[in-house]
C-alpha cells in the first residue's frame, strides 16, 4: 500500500479502535457461541440416510475360571465387562471400587487424574445394581465406570480445563455427553487430566504419562483419557479433538480412539477451543467399545445447533467384500528400520483380514495452509484471558504454547481468516470427490489428520505394534457420518491382530 493509501486508512483504523474498546466492555460468557455455524455437508450433496441399526455383538460373560479377583478384569473391554454386570457375575459397585482403587494407586504415577468423583461413582453404581436386580437393564454401558476429560461440565464437581486460572471452576450444569452417559447407566469415576486449555499433555499438575513408559508423555490433549483407559483405571473415557487430541494420545497410549464426524455429538457443556473444529469422541480398549459409546452419546440435543439427526448404523457383521478401501501409500513410503517393520506387518495383517487397499492421494490443498483457522478461533475463545493476563499463569510459556499463540493470533487479519474459510470449502469439495470413490482409507498419523479435522471427516486409530517400546497406531478415515462402516473396517484389522489385548506393566 502506498503512503497516500495508508494515510487515507488511518482515520478509519482509529475509529475502529474506539469500536473495539467499546466491544470489549460487553461481557461475553465463555460458553457463548459466535453467530455463525460450520457444517461439513456441502450444498447439494445429500446424506446417505440409512437405517439407525444398532446390532452389537452378543457376547457371554467371560468364564469365572478365567479370573480370580475383580482386579483381573481391569483391562477387559466394555464388550466383556458389560455381560459380567448384565448377568450379575459381578456388581457395578464391585467393579467401581476396583477402578477407584486403581485410580488412587496408579493415577498419581501417570499424573492422569484431576478429580476423583468417588461419592458420585459409588452412588451411581449402587443405583445401577438396583436397576439390574429389578430387571431394568439400560444397555451395554450400564454399570460401567468411565472417565471424563476435564473440559466437560459436571454439576457441583470442579471442571478445571487443566489450566491454572480455572482450577476452582464449578459449573451448575452437566455437559450433554455427561447427561447421556448417565442415562445409559454409566458410572462417572473421575475427571481426567488434559493439556491446559486442550493442548498437549502438560496441565497445572504436571505432565501426563503413557503407561507404557512413565518417562514419556501420553501426548494430548485428551491425555488422561487415553492414559487411564490404557492403564485399566476406567472402563472407557471421553475425549475431544480439534487437531489430533483423540488420535494422538490414543496412539501414544496404545488404545482405540474414535473422532466422529463434526456435528455428530453435542458439544454443549464442553470447553470451546475452535467452534468450527471441536469434536467429542470415545477412547476405549476395543473398536466395538467405541461403537457402543458413540451410540449412547450421538444425536441432537436441542442445544448444539451443529448436530445433525443422522442415524448411526452399527453392524459388526457387515460384509467387507462390498467395501472399497484406499491407502495413502505416501505415508508408508520411506519408513526405515523398526518403524518400517511395524507398518509393513500391519498392512500385511490388514490384507490377511480381507482388506486390500488401493493407493490414493490427499487433495492438493494443504491442511497446514489453513491451520491458522484454529489459532484465530482459539485466540477469540480466550481473548479475555489473554487481555487480563490470566494466560501468564499457565505452566507452558514456550513459543509453541497457547499464551504465545493467543497473542500472535490477534494479528491474523479477519480478511485472511475468512479467505481461509472459503479455501476450506474448496478442500471440503476435494475431499467429497475423493470419498465418493472410497468407503474408507488407511494411513499413518500425518497430513490427513489436519485435512480431516478441517473437513469434519471421522477417523479411528487402532494399535498396530511398538517402536522402541512405545505403541504405534494405524489410522482409518471414513465418509461423513458413516462411522459404522469406518469402525467395521477397523474391527476387521483389530480382530486379525493381538495388539489390543496387550497391557502395560505398571
Amino acid at each position: 500500500m502506498t503512503e497516500d493509501q495508508q494515510a487515507m486508512m488511518l482515520p478509519g483504523i482509529n475509529r475502529a479502535l474506539a469500536q473495539y474498546a467499546s466491544l470489549r466492555q460487553i461481557p461475553v460468557p465463555l460458553d457463548t457461541e459466535p453467530a455463525f455455524r460450520f457444517s461439513p455437508l456441502l450444498p447439494g450433496k445429500p446424506l446417505r440416510m440409512g437405517p439407525a441399526r444398532f446390532r452389537p455383538s452378543r457376547r457371554a460373560a467371560p468364564r469365572r475360571s478365567l479370573w480370580k479377583s475383580v482386579e483381573d478384569l481391569a483391562f477387559l473391554p466394555v464388550t466383556e465387562l458389560g455381560p459380567l454386570i448384565r448377568e450379575r457375575h459381578i456388581s457395578s459397585v464391585e467393579l467401581t471400587k476396583m477402578y477407584l482403587d486403581r485410580l488412587k494407586t496408579y493415577g498419581p504415577k501417570l499424573n492422569c487424574v484431576i478429580t476423583l468423583t468417588e461419592d458420585l461413582a459409588l452412588a451411581q453404581a449402587e443405583e445401577a445394581d438396583r436397576e439390574i436386580r429389578a430387571g431394568r437393564h439400560r444397555g451395554p454401558l450400564h454399570g460401567i465406570p468411565w472417565g471424563a476429560k476435564d473440559l466437560f461440565a459436571t454439576k457441583g464437581i470442579p471442571t478445571t480445563w487443566g489450566a491454572e486460572p480455572f482450577r476452582g471452576q464449578l459449573l451448575d450444569y452437566d455437559a450433554a455427553v455427561v447427561e447421556r452417559l448417565r442415562e445409559a447407566g454409566a458410572v462417572l469415576a473421575a475427571k481426567l487430566s488434559m493439556g491446559a486449555l486442550a493442548q498437549g499433555g502438560l496441565w497445572f499438575g504436571g505432565m501426563t504419562r503413557t503407561p507404557w513408559d512413565i518417562e514419556q508423555s501420553s501426548s494430548g490433549s485428551s491425555a488422561g483419557s487415553a492414559s487411564a483407559t490404557a492403564a485399566g483405571l476406567v472402563g472407557f473415557a471421553l475425549g475431544t479433538e480439534t487437531l489430533g487430541s483423540i488420535i494422538s494420545p490414543s496412539i501414544g497410549c496404545g488404545v482405540v480412539g474414535l473422532r466422529p464426524t463434526y456435528g455428530r455429538v453435542s458439544r454443549y457443556g464442553a470447553m470451546a477451543l475452535s467452534w468450527t473444529m471441536d469434536k467429542i469422541g470415545p477412547i476405549c480398549r476395543s473398536v466395538e467399545d467405541c461403537a457402543l459409546v458413540l451410540h449412547a452419546i450421538y444425536g441432537p440435543d436441542g442445544r448444539d445447533t451443529t448436530v445433525s439427526a443422522v442415524p448411526f448404523d452399527w453392524d459388526p457383521r457387515l460384509p467387507l467384500r462390498e467395501l472399497r478401501v484406499g491407502i495413502l501409500q505416501k505415508d508408508f513410503d520411506g519408513l526405515q528400520g523398526e518403524e518400517k517393520a511395524v507398518y509393513d506387518k500391519a498392512l500385511e495383517d490388514l490384507q490377511k483380514a480381507g482388506v486390500t487397499p488401493e493407493p490414493i492421494q490427499l487433495p492438493p490443498i494443504s491442511g497446514e495452509t489453513l491451520r491458522f483457522i484454529l489459532s484465530a478461533e482459539a485466540a477469540a475463545a480466550f481473548d479475555d484471558l489473554t487481555r487480563n493476563g490470566g494466560i501468564n499463569q499457565l505452566r507452558g510459556q514456550n513459543p509453541g504454547d497457547w499464551p504465545n499463540t493467543f497473542r500472535t493470533s490477534r494479528l491474523i487479519p479477519a480478511v485472511e481468516y475468512i479467505r481461509a474459510q472459503r479455501a476450506r470449502t474448496l478442500l471440503m469439495r476435494q475431499m467429497e470427490d475423493l470419498m465418493s470413490q472410497w468407503d474408507a482409507f488407511v494411513c499413518r498419523p500425518g497430513p490427513s489428520l489436519t485435512v480431516t479435522n478441517l473437513t469434519g471427516h471421522p477417523q479411528v486409530v487402532v494399535p498396530c505394534g511398538f517402536v522402541k517400546g512405545l505403541p504405534q497406531g494405524l489410522v482409518f478415515t471414513g465418509r461423513l457420518y458413516e462411522e459404522g462402516v469406518l469402525l467395521r473396517v477397523a474391527l476387521e484389522f483389530e480382530q486379525a491382530t493381538e495388539w489390543h489385548r496387550m497391557t502395560p506393566k505398571l
